[in-house]
């Protein structure tokens, strides 16, 4: 293969520059990026043997324009990895991630390229730099400081191969959920099918006729298979069935991750403390609002304590309203508590999800949500044509400003397919930054969801929940449109992790509001619309249960700290999540089943002591969303402040103080205990 076969090595000679999908094989991958290291190396070069006095120009801003070709393939591999996996990407994955460990050691422990950036450090008046640059300046040489730059001998060698086998192990967790999920095939038949919406059932018929088994039910444990199984399926023992398979993934077998996790945190905890901190979560939280475990717990602790007794009341509200259905004693399980929560939902409030699905038409509330971003930062989406998806179901937008100004490109990937990992998720394909020549370099940008996949029958139909998703991962993306930055490291999410669901969570507060309803929520059949009963059952629903999903999150967030947290290597995988979260479980747990063996959002996805962050950030999008509403929901001042202040800055400046100028004041707890119902 010639230079001139891959398509990584130049400049994409596209439209607006996107990925030419069509024209990248899985070869292309490593010797891009082998190539893209060599670049970036010979710029690290070029810095150190620069005969000049280092300056914040020659030094912090060459080293911030790295390799174009790394940029670029790596803005397509890992994006694919997760969307759009298989065999030959893994093993891929795995050279990759080695290849880029091992690069990034040795760039951070480049002992000229380090004197010089401490140099400029020493010798640089922050105070005469602008914010931005004052804050590039500091995170390049707090990078370099946090990463071992000050490490020498034994202990610098041992630094690489604790963060190479970090690097190995991370990948391999990763690839074990995702290789584990799709070996789960549940068929079932038609007498088993009892309470199931049609909608599932449709679904379950549809998958088996692809199976090759027409006249079954394939039920599989993608998220919205499995939750909609449990909200509606009357029989209890299939119930039990699915709880255990998907809370026992990755316990054991091929694709068990317990001695991995185990190994993960261990390094994790040498490694900080070859960097001098007592813990792995005292190194990772200096660089958060957060600052240090101490005040992560104070979080989590005081969300503890208010929300224990509402779930207790919860549960045995549930539990009394089951006994009195079933006409005996009915006790609350694992796998029987969203069946009897949402059917006492449903009783209390008339509110059953599958109502909504009608009226959430996938195209629709695709062109509400892009309606509501146009209302509030002015903001036009129109669907491209002239750029190349990376799979059939993938759409692009090209997206603008109230002037016409061109932004980025928006990539949508909603439905479930092989390869492609559960959950939902934003990512930045390229980020936004000025070139040196001054052009705004504008991102792309891909939102990526699981949800159900239309029929030959039906279209794509919502619940509540999924246009919630949709909402969420759309807010992380308008924080990377509308990025408004010099520097790429800065731009868009590279903000604090606490801060970074800032805008995402804060984008859900809208679902329920009339005015933005009315502009998608029409029934797909008839084109009424989304009758006003049915919303104020829903709003007076909002809180039910919410005692319940605080409690879980922080079952989450002290399981994070606990492995982030320990002084000495922990192996009982089941003794430490039992212990860590005894204070806020529901049940009692269950043999075999955990969350740590499928925690891929600490053990392989960058929230490493850092789950807290969903919380710390639901505090501020309750807090802001109460300015909203004070100001006015749709108030055009109110949300250009917030595009302004908050996510066009990006990380340029401390969250802190982005936060107050938009806020005007500190933010409040009180706001999120009042969405809740947890005080009046």
């Amino acid at each position: 293969m010639t230079d001139k076969t891959n398509p990584f090595l130049i400049p994409f000679q596209t439209y607006r520059e996107t990925p030419p999908y069509s024209a990248i094989r899985n070869e292309h991958f490593i010797p891009a990026i082998e190539q893209g290291i060599e670049e970036c190396k010979n710029i690290v070069n070029t810095i150190t043997s620069n005969p000049d006095l280092p300056t914040f120009s020659n030094t912090i801003v060459a080293l911030e324009r790295d390799g174009e070709i790394l940029n670029r393939v790596c803005g397509v591999f890992f994006p694919l990895l997760s969307a759009m996996n298989d065999d030959e990407k893994m093993d891929i994955s795995l050279k990759a991630s080695s290849l880029l460990s091992e690069y990034s050691t040795d760039l951070i422990l480049n002992d000229k390229l380090w004197q010089r950036v401490k140099y400029v450090h020493d010798h640089t008046d922050a105070t005469k730099l602008s914010p931005e640059d004052a804050t590039l300046l500091n995170n390049t040489y707090e990078f370099f400081e946090r990463n071992g730059a000050l490490l020498q001998g034994a202990d610098r060698d041992r630094y690489k191969e604790i963060r190479a086998e970090l690097s190995s192990l991370t990948t391999k967790f990763a690839q074990n959920v995702v290789k584990e999920l799709p070996t789960y095939e549940i068929f079932l038949q038609e007498t088993d099918l009892e309470g199931l919406p049609q909608s599932a059932i449709e679904g379950a018929a549809f998958a088996a006729k692809q199976k090759g088994r027409e006249g079954e039910y394939l039920f599989t444990l993608d998220q919205p298979v499995y939750m909609s199984f449990m909200r509606y399926s009357d029989r209890d023992d299939l119930r039990k069935h699915m709880y255990m398979l998907y809370n026992r993934r990755n316990t054991t077998g091929t694709f068990s991750n317990t001695e991995l996790l185990t190994r993960i945190a261990s390094l994790r905890l040498e490694l900080a403390k070859l960097l001098g901190h007592e813990t792995y979560a005292h190194y990772s939280l200096v660089h958060t609002m957060a600052k240090d475990p101490e005040h992560v717990y104070a979080l989590l602790n005081k969300l503890a304590e208010a929300y224990r007794k509402p779930m207790r009341k919860e549960l045995k509200d549930i539990e009394e309203y089951a006994t009195k259905v079933n006409g005996h004693h009915t006790k609350i399980t694992p796998w029987n508590y969203a069946y009897y929560s949402n059917k006492l939902r449903t009783h209390r409030f008339g509110f059953d999800p599958e109502e909504f699905r009608p009226y959430f038409r996938l195209e629709n509330v695709i062109n509400g949500i892009f309606g509501l971003a146009s209302r509030l930062y002015g903001l036009q989406f129109k669907k491209s044509e002239n750029i190349e998806p990376y799979h059939p179901d993938v759409v692009a937008y090209e997206v603008s400003d109230q002037d016409g100004k061109y932004l980025g490109i928006l990539y949508t990937d909603f439905f479930p397919r092989p390869g492609k990992q559960p959950g939902a998720w934003m990512t930045d394909i390229k980020e936004q930054q000025i070139l040196p020549d001054g052009t705004d370099s504008r991102p792309l940008v891909s939102i990526v969801m699981n949800f159900t996949k239309p029929t030959d029958t039906k279209p794509s139909l919502l619940t509540p929940q999924e246009v919630r998703t949709f909402l969420h991962e759309f807010g992380h993306a308008l924080h990377s449109l509308l990025s408004k930055v010099n520097y790429k490291s800065l731009s868009g999410t590279n903000v604090y992790r606490d801060f970074v669901e800032l805008p995402s969570q804060f984008n859900e507060n809208f679902l329920t509001h009339r005015e933005f309803l009315d502009t998608f929520a029409f029934h797909y059949e008839t084109g009424e619309p989304i009758p006003q009963q049915l919303i104020d059952r829903w709003k007076e629903s909002q809180q039910f249960g919410a005692a319940y999903d605080c409690m879980r999150q922080l079952y989450f967030g002290f399981l994070d700290m606990a492995w982030h947290t320990i002084t000495a290597p922990h192996n009982d995988v089941a003794q430490l999540e039992q212990e860590a979260t005894k204070e806020v479980q529901a049940f009692e747990p269950l043999p075999g089943c955990m969350v740590s063996p499928q925690f891929s959002h600490i053990f392989a996805g960058g929230y490493a002591a850092g789950y807290y962050s969903y919380k710390w950030a639901e505090v501020l999008d309750a807090d802001a969303f109460s300015v909203f509403e004070r100001e006015g929901v749709f108030n055009k001042d109110t949300a250009m402040r917030f595009r302004h202040e908050i996510l066009e800055k990006g990380g340029s400046e401390k969250p802190d103080e982005l936060y107050r100028r938009f806020r005007k004041g500190e933010p409040s707890i009180d706001a999120l205990l009042k969405r809740d119902g947890i005080i009046k």
